[in-house]
């Protein structure tokens, strides 16, 4: 019998250490899966708009000048990430001294490193200018910078609205997906009136009715996603374990009673709101007014080089450039709402030990925590 027992036990053991495995895999791949995708799109928008200016006949006569845009390209992909995965990694290795120490001092030096990168770019490029080719050189070299700011503005806040939790990235992305859908939709059977002259196919009808259905779905959408707690968890760290966390009061559902004459329509008596779903409402409102204008932006550019599409990466549909135009413009602006109108104000707990974590050294902790010690029990005695 104890051996049965102890058999049974240990077969809930293993079952037990399989799940936690299983969990920890899932978290991994889900990170690395939406980073990935967020890198490969980065790549190929850098490709196709680094080749719109590109002059084949002057490119031959400078060997190598493909090579320094591409330089200057992963020195700003460095400095972005590191910039943005530098706080969850020290996060990461707090418990270990030794790891903590090693993390903190590559960290401190992250921003020098980079720079030296760049100012490695800057003198390749002096020393690579010829003679009669000047303007080409210079108007490469500004159109590189352009397309740093361009696809590392939209990248950072997209990776860190991921941080945030992957809701704030997947919603305002479905919502532009949404409005470009019923758009087209509604613009293709109803459509008369004429938007704008950058976008001839655009209509009016078509806006409005695409403005209204990404507005509703977004209110719906916002409490499908947010009952999943996987996808509404922010991430401190880049440890696993972060698919379960507490919600907060934005993520628990908020029960209200239906009028009389309405259930006496339908069964339900009440619904469930989530609060989260009046920010949604917000992005919603922006994804089908605002953004759009970065799609007509992004026509107005191909229109000035006289070119149809920014690439043929997607077969038929031109670029990922031609479809990330409004995705740049939405990632910003959930992020900057989020942070001003969503995240709690005020200093918390969290927020402190981060900062002492980060810009103190391990011996200067001790001593904050010898301090603190002594002051608050000077307090319990004068209490």
């Amino acid at each position: 019998m104890q051996l049965l027992l102890l058999g049974f036990g240990t077969g809930n053991n293993l079952m037990r250490l399989f799940q936690t495995l299983a969990k920890q895999m899932v978290e991994i791949c889900l990170l690395m899966t939406i980073t990935t995708m967020v890198v490969v799109i980065q790549i190929f928008m850098a490709k196709e708009l680094l080749n719109l200016l590109r002059k084949a006949h002057e490119d031959r006569s400078l060997p190598g000048f493909r090579l320094l845009n591409w330089h200057f390209f992963f020195t700003a992909m460095l400095f972005v990430y590191g910039r943005l995965l530098s706080q969850p990694l020290v996060n990461s290795v707090t418990s270990d001294k030794f790891l903590y120490q090693f993390v903190s001092s590559h960290i401190k030096y992250h921003m020098a490193i980079c720079y030296f990168f760049y100012i490695a770019g800057f003198m390749w490029f002096i020393l690579t200018l010829k003679k009669k080719m000047y303007k080409y050189q210079f108007g490469q070299y500004a159109w590189t910078h352009m397309i740093l700011i361009v696809v590392f503005t939209q990248s950072s806040f997209t990776v860190a609205n991921i941080f945030e939790g992957i809701f704030w990235f997947l919603l305002p992305a479905s919502l532009i997906i949404i409005n470009d859908i019923f758009a087209y939709i509604i613009g293709f059977f109803f459509g008369r009136t004429p938007l704008i002259k950058l976008s001839p196919k655009k209509t009016w009808e078509g806006f409005i009715g695409a403005s209204v259905t990404t507005i509703i779905s977004a209110f719906a959408l916002a409490n499908v996603l947010g009952r999943f707690q996987w996808l509404t968890c922010p991430r401190k760290d880049l440890s696993t374990g972060w698919l379960q966390c507490d919600p907060g009061p934005l993520f628990r559902p908020e029960y209200y009673t239906l009028p009389g004459w309405i259930h006496q329509w339908f069964l339900w008596k009440e619904i469930s709101i989530l609060p989260v779903q009046w920010h949604a409402l917000c992005l919603g409102l922006f994804a089908s007014i605002i953004a759009p204008f970065g799609g007509f932006f992004a026509s107005g550019f191909k229109r000035a080089f006289k070119i149809k599409d920014f690439g043929d990466s997607i077969p038929g549909h031109g670029g990922i450039t031609d479809r990330m135009d409004c995705q740049m413009v939405m990632a910003v602006f959930a992020y900057i709402y989020h942070q001003s109108f969503v995240v709690r104000e005020g200093i918390s707990v969290e927020i402190i030990l981060d900062q002492i974590l980060t810009n103190l050294t391990f011996e200067e902790q001790q001593t904050l925590l010898i301090k603190l010690g002594q002051i608050l029990q000077e307090r319990l005695g004068h209490s």
